[in-house]
């Protein structure tokens, strides 16, 4: 959410912001809403004080006088209250638009419409070139029984799917390397709640924008989150932290559960567009300082990446364009790592800078040196996820006998397993 006090008074930036982001947005209505409120509810401070005013004197007036006051008291109560039914409409029309309201992009994100428009910043390692005719990951997985989707669908429906022997135990190496590694770097594990309140999802911008892709529970008011960022980055929500404590790092292992809506006949074999995964989220509270936060940024991105090198992995970096941006993001880089059966690098990992967008919806603060609450910021990127992660690895590190190569830094997790053999 964006400070009411910055749309009034930047409103073409707030407009331009909302266009490079395609995003549509009646910030007319909204400003028209605003200049409305403010007039109305000095009417009903002015006949609230004449009321309050006027009842006073009751009791001291004399009897041919009382009636009149009692009949103006009346009066002003009746129109006290019609004034004040339209001003609680017009705030909760105007609530309702802040919460669209998207958060213009940094100035150097660049201008583009989708994700072919995003700019590649780096690339690290080479595609593998293969002796031999590669499996895509679906082959390799039937054929070594790391994968049963169709015992999947029968459990769960369309985009599930089971892993079983050595591909749950390499699904289960990724996690805790990624786990134990996040922790060498300074981060605090949390052990979350993934069915939360309609509040934290709201409050984090993955609501109401984003509300077809969750799970929901309506009849408590509780959804599934899509990331643990959700429940992490609300874990604060509504205190005062000290400045000495930030920037908080903190970090999540969850199920995460999308419905993703708006994708029909896309990704539908194999697994990368799946409805539940494990991912491992890494989030920071940082102070309202914009150059802390972009150091903040490359942190998050030097984990992932040093993670990715450590599976052995080629990537590159991309540097998000505007109309591939959320909401609230004022920036993002995504990691797209190298995949053998489509003959790109794709998506596994994001990670994004909101400044004060999801804090202020939050309520998540913190007292500076001199004593004032300030706004906090918050920053995300995923640090692994699966299955999605397991494409590439099995992929990437296949032997032309139909195994798999198991990279050094898992194989303490898997008991000192060098290859999956067939």
């Amino acid at each position: 959410m964006l400070d009411i006090k910055f749309i009034r008074e930047q409103a073409e930036t707030v407009r331009r912001g909302a266009a490079d982001k395609r995003i549509k947005f009646d910030l007319d209505r909204l400003l028209e809403l605003d200049a409305a409120i403010r007039p109305l509810q000095m009417q009903c401070e002015t006949l609230q004080s004449e009321r309050n005013s006027l009842s006073k004197t009751i009791g001291q007036s004399q009897p041919a006088e009382r009636e009149a006051l009692k009949a103006r008291v009346s009066e002003i109560k009746a129109q006290y209250e019609a004034l004040d039914a339209e001003l609680k409409t017009k705030k909760a029309e105007l609530d309702e638009l802040m919460l669209l309201v998207p958060q213009p992009a940094r100035a150097d994100v660049p201008v583009g419409r989708d994700d072919s428009e995003n700019v590649e910043i780096k690339r690290w390692g080479t595609p593998r070139t293969f002796s031999f005719e590669p499996k895509g990951h679906m082959a390799l997985g039937e054929a070594l029984n790391l994968i049963d989707v169709p015992r999947g669908v029968k459990l769960a429906g369309s985009r599930s799917y089971v892993l079983r022997g050595d591909g749950a135990r390499l699904e289960q190496a990724v996690l805790r390397f990624t786990f134990d590694f996040l922790i060498s770097r300074g981060f605090t594990p949390l052990s979350i709640p993934v069915l939360v309140s309609e509040e934290a999802m709201t409050g984090t911008g993955y609501f109401p924008t984003g509300r077809d892709q969750a799970y929901l529970c309506e009849r408590d008011n509780m959804a599934l989150v899509g990331t643990s960022e959700v429940s992490l980055t609300s874990y604060h929500s509504g205190e005062i932290l000290a400045e000495s404590a930030l920037p908080v790092r903190i970090m999540a292992w969850s199920n995460c559960f999308r419905r993703e809506a708006g994708t029909y006949g896309k990704d539908t074999t194999g697994l990368y567009r799946v409805h539940q995964f494990q991912k491992i989220e890494q989030v920071i509270i940082g102070p309202n300082d914009e150059e802390e936060s972009s150091r903040l940024h490359d942190e998050l991105l030097g984990n992932a990446e040093a993670i990715l090198q450590a599976l052995e992995l080629p990537y590159r970096v991309v540097y998000v364009c505007t109309g591939d941006l959320g909401q609230g993001q004022v920036r993002k880089h995504d990691i797209e790592t190298w995949m053998p059966s489509r003959n790109a690098y794709s998506e596994t990992h994001s990670c994004s800078t909101f400044h004060e967008f999801q804090a202020r919806r939050l309520q998540l603060r913190y007292k500076d040196k001199n004593g004032k609450n300030l706004i906090c910021h918050t920053l995300n990127n995923t640090a692994i996820a699966s299955p999605r992660t397991l494409i590439p690895l099995l992929e990437n590190h296949q032997d032309e006998h139909g195994g798999i190569h198991i990279p050094a830094a898992l194989r303490p997790y898997m008991g000192g397993q060098s290859r999956i053999a067939p």
